[in-house]
This record gives structure tokens, sequence and C-alpha cells, in this order.
């Protein structure tokens, strides 16, 4: 009963994923009105990350993307310094889940074992797998920023608007996060969805490392709060501009000074908050702030 609890529908060949979201039957009320139909609901898989045999994380996430999960993960948390040190990946499905079976440089093999870091992957908060207070405070070096990096109020608001096109999941079930990265013109170059927010921005982490896209030649936009780990996996990536469409955190705000990262909240058409690095904002922000009379 409860393997039919995690997978349902595990398909017969062991490298073909599950479908991420489910139709399950419903009663929908409206007005007073009671109406049996049905309803597309999106899926969360245990996901286990096995480095060299060894399996050291399982996350809950939404069975797509997942190499760029994999990579992008990898990276957030450490365990790889760049893409060129992960050899080889096979994802497969399980009894249980799904695997991600990685080969990764003997060097950072070693390192992760000392760290035998043992993480409980959920889709709430939580600080998963930190084994002392000194690693919630883990940040890189400050990212080195330039003028060529200011993001404009229009390219925001064109990224804002493009958003909902890059998010089929969410579409599909209303219940998707999703992380996409904008070019300094604001057009999304690639868009990652997740039932999780911090798997959504590995994902994209991910995605933008394989493809070896400069980071100071865009941003990126979360359909979430920025915690943060957010503002972490943000300045380990290299991304000098984090844009959310909700609030950040007080910690995340003091993280993402420290980082040289622009952030940005409960950003809509037309309207934003800076929270940090506003100076980077460019003109038009700068002549809202300081009017020629």
């Amino acid at each position: 009963m409860a393997d039919f609890l995690i997978r349902p529908d595990l398909p017969a060949d062991d490298t073909v994923l599950p479908p991420t979201a489910a139709l399950h039957d419903v009663v929908r009320v409206c007005r007073g009105v009671a109406a049996v139909s049905d309803d597309e609901v999106i899926e969360e898989v245990p996901v286990a990350l096995v480095y060299n045999g060894i399996s050291q994380a399982v996350m809950l996430a939404s069975p797509a993307d997942l190499e760029d999960f994999a990579l992008g993960f990898s990276l957030g948390e450490g365990i790889l310094a760049h893409r060129r040190e992960l050899y080889d990946l096979e994802v497969r499905n399980t009894c249980n889940g799904i695997s991600i079976e990685m080969d990764i440089a003997p060097q950072r093999f070693l390192q992760l074992k000392e760290r035998r870091r043992n993480l409980a992957g959920r889709t709430g908060c939580g600080l998963c797998g930190v084994e002392s207070l000194a690693d919630v405070a883990r940040m890189p070096a400050a990212l080195a920023t330039t003028g060529e990096q200011q993001v404009s109020l229009t390219a925001i608001d064109r990224c804002l608007q493009q958003l909902n096109d890059w998010q089929p999941l969410r579409r599909q079930t209303g219940s998707a996060h999703g992380a996409a990265w904008a070019d300094l013109a604001g057009n999304i170059e690639c868009c990652r969805e997740d039932v999780g927010r911090h798997n959504a921005l590995d994902k994209l982490v991910g995605a933008l490392a394989r493809r070896q896209t400069p980071r100071g030649a865009g941003f990126a936009l979360v359909t979430s709060r920025a915690s943060y780990e957010m503002v972490q996996k943000a300045a380990t990536a290299g991304i000098t501009t984090l844009v959310a469409i909700s609030a950040p955190t007080s910690l995340a705000i003091r993280q993402a000074e420290a980082a040289g990262i622009m952030l940005l909240g409960f950003a809509r058409p037309g309207q934003l908050v800076a929270y940090s690095h506003s100076e980077r904002l460019g003109t038009q922000a700068e002549n809202l702030l300081h009017p020629v009379i």
C-alpha cells in the first residue's frame, strides 16, 4: 500500500519519467452549488541524489528537468564547484521514487564523504542537512559587478509579462513555482518549474550551467518569496540580480547586501521594492528618486 501511495503509476521502462500531474475526482462548490468533476493536481516524487554510488539526499520534486535539478543542486550545495566535475548522470525510476545517479570527480567525492550530509527534503521550509550554525551563514565571496549589469524597470516588466507563457505546469495545476532567466532587455531565455521553490531555482541554475550562460548578462526571477537559501543559491551561481514575486526575509536581505546581489521583491508590472543594491536599477529609478526640476 505504501508503494502505491508514493508511485501508483510506475512505468515499465525505468528510464521513462512519471507525469508531472495526475487527474483526481473532486467536488467543486461554487455559489452554494456542488458538482462532481476532475482536477489536474501536481505530482511530487521522492528523488534520490546519488553520488558515486552513495545516496546523499532525498528531495521531493516534480519529475521534470531532473538533469538540471541534479546539477543545480550539486553546485548550489557546494558539492561541485563546476559543471565539468560532473562526469556522468543517469535518471532511473525505482519502486519508491526516482534515483539520479551521478559520477563526480574523485576529489569532490572525497570531500563529500567527509561532510556526510544527510538531507531530508520537503516542499516546505527548513534547514535541510545543515550540520552547524556556521553553515547557515555560508556565503561565497561578494560578486564582482559592473555598470553593465544594471537592470531596468522596463526589463523587469517585460519579464513579468512573459512569465505566464513559460509556466505550462502552473497553468495546468495552479501550484508550481517557477524560476526564470531573462536577458538585460527582459526577454526570458529559460524557465524551470517545480512543486518546490528551491527546486525550481536549482533547476534553473543547472540549466544555466549546462548552457554556459553568462550570469552578468541578465537576471533571475522567482515566483515565490526570497529566503536566505534562495540568495545563497543565487550567489553561488553568480547571479547578480534576484527578483521575487513575494517578499524576502531579513536574513536574505543582509546576505544579498553582503554578496553584492540586487534583491528585488513584490515585483508586479510597474512596481517593485528594492531591498539591496538599488543603485543598479538604472536611470529610470534614479530619475524617480531624484527628478529633474
